[in-house]
């Protein structure tokens, strides 16, 4: 069996597994419906919930639940890469293409090692995460650790049913777990870059360097945060925001920055956004975080790559040109591919939405399409109670775009790195006019 085949199926594997556990007493005893919802929204690390794990799911179902997100958010490829790692087995050439692909990191010299260190520092961040929690705030360590997983891996299932509003007047708590959010978005290969670099060398040649793909992420990343930043200060200043003193204005502004680019926490709900917010956020939901990360959506560098190409044309340039680095015209297709997948993947789960919703109360044209969105880019913001009011055939589509979200990327890549068909006949060329 090929190896695409081999990822989407084990997606699949585990979402079916944690579906059969949450609906035993054991983890809950959810209905199988709803079971089935929770474990794909889990393995997809989208946080989209028709349920309140809070209460709903025992320990044993919580823990569980926090087991989805984190193998969702390594990959099923790179996991079990892992464990073969641990046990000394080689790896094949299509297992090392996976999992490079999987992280964002092709070409990359020592993938077990790269592997290897994506599970630990996975751990490690999320144990700084919780213990900064358990510390600072004197929150019990369960809890703690359940949202600094859901943080890091961008998931956003809460044991509230208000998600973060109960840290509303922590700005500590927020930062962290918004800086949580940040660093699971980055990717594991901008991480593993950043760590790599001995800054105290001055010797360019044994420091080491950024890489362009890392460069990218975060030039483009703290860009949009910022902007996200200016815009949720400006437009929520006397409305979400009122309620707050200056210090919990500004953690939370910069949290509601943060989070719609790949996570589904809210501090104060979507329904009570300013129209320019909600589309801003549908914005960054669409560009979502970096190849690699725990975050969904068409990822920062194929939106910097997009749009360079469409300088280049606008000014007569034949090559794609980033940061004085030429992109090659494989990158470049492969971009242009993604975001018209996005786009196509968003306007068919609209238009299953539209049909299955037909009628049904408090399910508006705008919160249809911010669940649409949210869904396929993996984020799991929710506007009101959308997820909860949808029939069955809808959320079925959500689930589909979840799925779809998760793995799209990757499978358009893995699909365009399959063997080339000999072009045998070449057809007469003729010009076509569009726009």
């Amino acid at each position: 069996m090929k190896t695409r085949y081999l990822i989407v199926f084990g997606f699949l594997g585990l979402i079916a597994a944690g579906a059969a556990f949450f609906t035993l007493p054991l983890a809950g005893g959810l209905n199988f419906a709803d079971a089935v919802f929770t474990a794909c929204s889990a393995t997809c690390i989208t946080g989209l919930t028709v349920i309140d794990p809070g209460s709903q799911l025992t320990r044993a179902g919580q823990i569980a639940l926090m087991a989805l997100v984190e193998i969702g958010c390594v990959g099923i490829m790179t996991l079990g890469t892992f464990f073969l790692v641990c046990t000394g087995r080689r790896l094949s050439l299509a297992s090392e293409f996976s999992v490079s692909s999987a992280i964002g990191g092709t070409g990359v010299k020592g993938l077990k090692g790269l592997v290897v260190w994506v599970v630990l520092s996975m751990l490690a961040f999320e144990f700084l995460g919780a213990a900064a929690l358990a510390k600072g705030l004197g929150v019990d360590w369960y809890s703690a650790a359940f949202y600094s997983v859901m943080s890091f891996c961008n998931a956003g299932f809460s044991l509230s049913p208000e998600s973060l509003a109960p840290f509303r007047s922590q700005p500590f708590a927020l930062c962290v777990l918004g800086v949580e959010v940040l660093l699971g978005g980055f990717g594991f290969l901008v991480l593993y870059n950043l760590c790599t670099i001995r800054f105290w060398q001055r010797n360019r040649v044994t420091r080491g360097r950024l890489s362009l793909h890392s460069r990218i992420v975060l030039i483009s990343s703290f860009a949009f945060v910022a902007l996200a930043f200016v815009i949720f200060m400006v437009c929520e200043w006397n409305t979400a925001l009122a309620p707050f003193g200056w210090s919990e204005r500004l953690a939370v502004a910069f949290f509601q920055a943060v989070t719609p680019r790949t996570c589904g926490f809210t501090v104060v709900p979507v329904e009570s956004w300013h129209d320019v917010t909600r589309f801003l956020s549908e914005i960054m939901m669409f560009i979502g975080a970096a190849p690699g990360g725990a975050g969904g959506g068409i990822k920062v560098t194929t939106l910097v790559v997009t749009l360079a190409t469409l300088a280049a044309i606008y000014r007569g340039r034949r090559t794609t040109v980033v940061l004085k680095r030429t992109v090659s015209e494989e990158i470049v297709r492969e971009s242009f591919i993604i975001v018209v997948f996005y786009g196509a993947v968003i306007a068919a789960v609209m238009s299953a939405l539209l049909v299955t919703e037909s009628g049904r109360a408090g399910l508006s044209f705008e919160n249809l399409l911010y669940e649409a969105v949210s869904a396929t880019t993996t984020t799991g913001l929710s506007c009101g109670n959308t997820t909860r009011l949808l029939s069955l055939p809808g959320r079925l589509a959500i689930m589909v775009a979840m799925f779809v979200g998760r793995l799209g990327a990757l499978s358009v890549v893995l699909l365009m790195a399959g063997k080339d068909e000999p072009e045998s006949i070449r057809y007469p060329r003729e010009e076509v006019v569009v726009g």
